[in-house]
């Protein structure tokens, strides 16, 4: 079965994330703005909550959204105002998931991401969901995803 960790990552947690599951058959693809957002925390919650509240979907750099030859896509993004970071709401946007068995992991500071959650149940309801509280921090962290490898 050909697995795929399609992801965005800020900090590098996501990256983190994605060594791991390299390290267990996935392939990797990382999206990427196209415009940097502020390396200042403040400014950075400030701008990264309000996209992520109001769904933004912001412009990548080109990727491959061809996901034939995948049978399993596991989605990772931040959390960003409890929901998925803006650049999650634009790849979410181009690639087609359908008859994918599909699974989201999060990297959340808290921990936590009830909206992303509660998303995904109404827009992917066969999906599940990993919260991770920050992997590059914690990298025990990293064993919650036995439960959907």
């Amino acid at each position: 079965m050909s697995k795929l960790f399609l992801y965005y990552s800020h900090s590098g947690n996501g990256d983190v994330v994605a060594a791991y599951l390299q390290e267990r058959g996935f392939e990797s693809r990382k999206v990427q703005r196209q415009k940097k957002l502020p390396k200042a925390l403040f400014p950075l919650m400030m701008k990264g909550g309000f996209l992520a509240a109001t769904k933004h979907k912001d412009k990548l750099r080109d990727f491959d959204t061809n996901l034939e030859g995948y049978e399993e896509i596991l989605i990772g993004s931040p959390i960003w105002n409890g929901r998925f970071a803006s650049p999650t709401n634009t790849l979410l946007s181009k690639v087609d998931l359908s008859n994918k068995k599909v699974a989201f992991v999060f990297y959340a500071g808290g921990g936590e991401a009830p909206k992303a959650e509660k998303r995904v149940a109404k827009e992917y309801p066969s999906a599940s969901c990993i919260v991770l509280k920050e992997p590059k921090k914690h990298h025990e962290e990293l064993e919650k995803l036995s439960a959907i490898l």
